[in-house]
Protein backbone atom coordinates (compact mmCIF):
# COMPACT_ATOMS: atom_id res chain seq x y z
CA UNK A 1 0.00 0.00 0.00
CA UNK A 2 1.30 3.39 -0.79
CA UNK A 3 1.36 5.85 2.29
CA UNK A 4 -0.33 9.09 2.42
CA UNK A 5 1.68 12.61 2.31
CA UNK A 6 1.31 12.53 5.90
CA UNK A 7 3.03 9.27 6.47
CA UNK A 8 5.48 9.94 3.98
CA UNK A 9 6.33 12.69 5.56
CA UNK A 10 6.98 11.26 8.14
CA UNK A 11 8.90 8.37 6.77
CA UNK A 12 11.50 11.44 5.04
CA UNK A 13 12.12 12.79 8.68
CA UNK A 14 12.85 9.22 10.07
CA UNK A 15 15.23 8.31 7.26
CA UNK A 16 17.31 11.34 8.17
CA UNK A 17 17.78 10.10 11.61
CA UNK A 18 18.19 6.11 10.86
CA UNK A 19 18.32 3.54 8.06
CA UNK A 20 14.94 2.76 6.84
CA UNK A 21 13.33 -0.72 6.85
CA UNK A 22 13.45 -2.44 3.15
CA UNK A 23 9.58 -2.42 3.03
CA UNK A 24 9.68 1.48 4.51
CA UNK A 25 12.05 2.35 1.69
CA UNK A 26 9.88 0.76 -1.27
CA UNK A 27 6.68 2.60 0.05
CA UNK A 28 8.44 5.84 0.43
CA UNK A 29 9.78 5.33 -2.70
CA UNK A 30 6.55 4.69 -4.67
CA UNK A 31 4.64 7.65 -2.94
CA UNK A 32 7.59 9.84 -4.02
CA UNK A 33 6.67 8.04 -7.72
CA UNK A 34 3.64 9.73 -7.91
CA UNK A 35 3.61 12.59 -5.55
CA UNK A 36 5.80 16.31 -6.90
CA UNK A 37 5.18 17.72 -3.35
CA UNK A 38 6.28 15.08 -1.67
CA UNK A 39 9.45 14.95 -3.78
CA UNK A 40 9.76 18.50 -3.15
CA UNK A 41 9.38 18.03 0.33
CA UNK A 42 12.44 15.46 0.42
CA UNK A 43 14.65 17.84 -1.67
CA UNK A 44 14.01 20.93 0.54
CA UNK A 45 15.10 18.18 3.81
CA UNK A 46 18.24 17.18 1.79
CA UNK A 47 19.26 21.19 1.45
CA UNK A 48 18.49 21.96 4.85
CA UNK A 49 20.92 18.78 5.87
CA UNK A 50 23.49 19.37 3.83
CA UNK A 51 23.56 23.47 4.59
CA UNK A 52 23.82 22.12 8.00
CA UNK A 53 26.55 20.04 7.28
CA UNK A 54 28.40 22.18 5.84
CA UNK A 55 28.09 24.52 8.83
CA UNK A 56 28.99 22.38 11.23
CA UNK A 57 32.21 21.42 9.61
CA UNK A 58 33.08 25.38 8.32
CA UNK A 59 31.98 26.87 11.48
Amino acid sequence: MIPTCKETSVLLSQGQDRRLKPSESLRLRLHLLICRRCRSFSQQLEFLRAAVRRYRDHG
